[in-house]
């Protein structure tokens, strides 16, 4: 498979988790990824975290890009998060404007992730290499589809590197986001974002939180198969390998890959594209 794959992991909660996690890290870089990204809770809520899975992965020899969010972030506070980042030899940032943590209202200095990335960008010029979330299939809380379009646009002139999306299981929708990216100007790499389907009902959940469809013809084989994990891991790896094959075969300049923490499908998934 010689397309730049990244793979995305979530700060451990626990020192099992930790430990886990440590495992499953190593499993997977035997493929080698251009960099692994952690996520940050809503509000920032578990930059601690996010910082000490960021410090480990450096320190297994492997780039790591931290997620950023500035939903109530100050400059100030974005400035001091900056430098220490920096100061950890960090190179990649994922900058977001983050999700709200329940019961809060709009508070901070950055309304949307654009203005995260032109302060970033302002403050630090070319230290970071920044990217930003794309959405195919729309962001939940857009306006509308062209807004979202807008929104996006804002945030590549605003000063981003590239771009990760959401995951998606509809390529036509990925292909015509870029084009429609494209046409307004916005021609950074768009890096499809693939999430591995190994249990329903997690992939139900996340997909109606998140607003990624997933395709008529998936649901209703995912519903047909009830309990019978086998059935839904197996038929969940010939979907995403499919889906990866086309979008390597039309060019798309890598894959980013949601684990949950997870080595197992992801790897399989790898494995059979390298036999395609």
């Amino acid at each position: 498979m010689n397309l730049p794959i990244s793979f995305e992991f979530f700060p451990p909660k626990t020192p099992e988790g930790a430990e886990k996690l440590r495992a499953v890290r190593q499993q997977l870089y035997v493929r080698q990824p251009l960099f692994c990204s952690v996520t940050y809770g809503a509000g920032g809520s578990t930059q601690e975290g996010t910082f000490g899975t960021v410090r480990e992965i450096l320190a297994e020899g492997v780039d790591a890009a931290s997620h950023f969010s500035c939903i109530g972030a100050t400059r100030a506070s974005v400035r001091a998060q900056l430098a220490q980042l920096k100061a950890m030899g960090v190179k990649r940032l994922v900058a977001l404007r983050g999700d709200l943590p329940s019961g809060y209202g709009l508070g901070g200095e950055f309304q949307y992730a654009s203005d995260l990335v032109a302060f970033i960008r302002a403050e630090t010029g070319e230290d970071f290499h920044i990217e930003v979330a794309a959405y195919p299939e729309v962001h939940p809380q857009a306006k509308s589809p062209e807004a979202d379009l807008k929104a996006y646009v804002t945030k590549v002139k605003a000063g981003a590197h590239s771009a990760i999306t959401q995951y998606f299981y509809n390529s036509d929708a990925y292909f015509r986001f870029v084009d429609d990216a494209h046409r307004l100007g916005a021609e950074v790499p768009v890096v499809p974002g693939i999430m591995p389907i190994t249990s329903s009902a997690q992939l139900l959940r996340f997909s109606d939180a998140c607003g990624a469809e997933i395709p008529r013809w998936i649901r209703l084989r995912l519903q047909a198969y009830g309990d019978d994990t086998a059935s839904i891991k197996a038929f969940g790896l010939d979907v995403v390998t499919d889906l990866c094959d086309q979008l390597r075969n039309a060019g798309v300049p890598g894959l980013h890959f949601y684990t949950m923490n997870q080595s197992v499908a992801t790897l399989e998934i790898l494995r059979r594209l390298d036999g395609h």
